[in-house]
Order: structure tokens, then sequence, then C-alpha cells
């Protein structure tokens, strides 16, 4: 009778004991699920971390080679004004002394018209130069279409630099959340890398202005500025 008992009794251990271990099992394969499925999270949260980077460093090259470009423009376009302004007052001070000098030869003064007219014409073609692109008009036009760029890539840089710093959050809270096993930070985590790719996707196309620091992402653009003023100063004579 003790005999049997003492069976029973180490039946139910043993059954007892494999309940356990059965437990112990399912909750390991879920942990190892959970690892997996962070570890590839991780994986692409640091994907997009990447691609926020490289469109930051592109839209930043964009900008600083727009700027130069605009600058350059506008003294292009400044030194077609100071030549036209010399060939006016050129033209100006020959009629001058040709009004002035009532005995002068006729060959001078056909001399005089003909320099008058030369300087007179090319003064005026500097004004535009459809041919070349290379009159005040044009260039001008073109300084405005490098300012646009410059501009546009400035908005959009922001945006990048934004989600970088999400995302670079959002994978050390994935990485933690593995540590303490916790659904809770992964989630967090979640959230933020979707504000990332918000951004990311905002900072190619620009759907939502996003307010950013003139004085951190325009200070060289803004080096044109003087320029661009004294260039539509001058346009007025």
């Amino acid at each position: 009778m003790e005999a049997r008992e003492s069976h029973e009794l180490a039946e139910q251990i043993h059954e007892h004991e494999g309940h356990g271990h059965e437990g112990h099992g399912h909750e390991e394969r879920r942990q190892g699920w959970f690892r997996r499925i962070a570890g590839i999270y991780i994986g692409v949260v640091a994907m997009l971390l990447a691609i926020a980077a490289l469109g930051g460093s592109e839209e930043t090259k964009v900008m600083l080679n727009s700027n130069i470009h605009a600058s350059d423009t506008y003294a292009f376009y400044q030194s077609k004004y100071i030549r036209q302004i010399h060939l006016q007052t050129a033209a100006e001070q020959l009629e001058l002394l040709g009004a002035a000098s009532p005995s002068l030869p006729p060959e001078q003064r056909t001399k005089i018209e003909q320099l008058t007219k030369r300087y007179r014409d090319t003064a005026a073609r500097y004004e535009s130069e459809p041919a070349t692109g290379d009159g005040k008009k044009e260039l001008m036009a073109k300084a405005k279409q490098w300012e646009k760029k410059r501009d546009h890539a400035a908005e959009a840089i922001p945006n990048f630099e934004y989600a970088e710093a999400l995302y670079q959050i959002a994978i050390v809270l994935a990485s933690v959340s593995i540590v303490a096993m916790s659904p809770w930070l992964l989630g967090a985590s979640g959230v933020l890398a979707l504000g990332g790719l918000l951004l990311t996707i905002n900072g190619h196309l620009l759907l939502v202005p996003l307010s950013y620091d003139s004085g951190a992402h325009a200070a060289v653009p803004a080096q044109t500025a003087p320029a661009h003023a004294a260039a539509v100063k001058p346009a007025a004579h």
C-alpha cells in the first residue's frame, strides 16, 4: 500500500515538472520571436536613417552650390550694369562734345556720331541678350531661379535632420526593449520611427512647410541678399 502511494506521488511530481518545463519552453519561444522581430525592425530603421542622412547631405550640397551660382550671377549682373552706365556716360559726353564744337570737321563729327551710336547700341544690348542669355534681364531671371532652388533645399534640410534624430532615438529604444523584453518600448520606438518616416517623405516633397532656423540654415544664402538689392536698385536707372 505504501509502495503504491509512493509511486502515485512520484508520478504527480513528474507530471508537475513536465508542465513547468513546457511553460518555460513556450516563454523562451515567445522571447525568441520578440528578439527576431525587434532585430529586423532595428535593421529597417537603420536603413531609413541612412536614407535620411543621404537626403540631408544632398540637400546641403544643393543649397551651397545654388548659393554660389546665385552670388556669381548677381555679380555678373552688376558688372553688366556698371559697363552699361560707362557706355551711356561716354555716349552722352561725345554728344556734348559734338554740340559744343560746331566748327568740327565733318569727318570728326561723323566719327563722333558713329562712336555714340555704337556705345548706345552696346548699352542697349546689355539690357537683354536672349541669344546668349547674358543680358541683364536674363541674368536676373537666372539668379532668381538659383535663389529659389537654394531656398527649397534650405527648407528641406531640417526635415532630414529631425528625421535622423527620431530614427536614432527609435533605434535606442528598440535596443533597450530587447534587453527589457518590453513590447511597450518597442511600440514607442515604432511611433518615433513613423514620425521620422513622415519627415523624410516631407523632406523630399515639402508637402508641409516646416519652420527652420534661418540663422543656421540660411546664413550662407543670406550673403546674396545685398547683391540682390544692389542689382535691383541699378535697374531703376
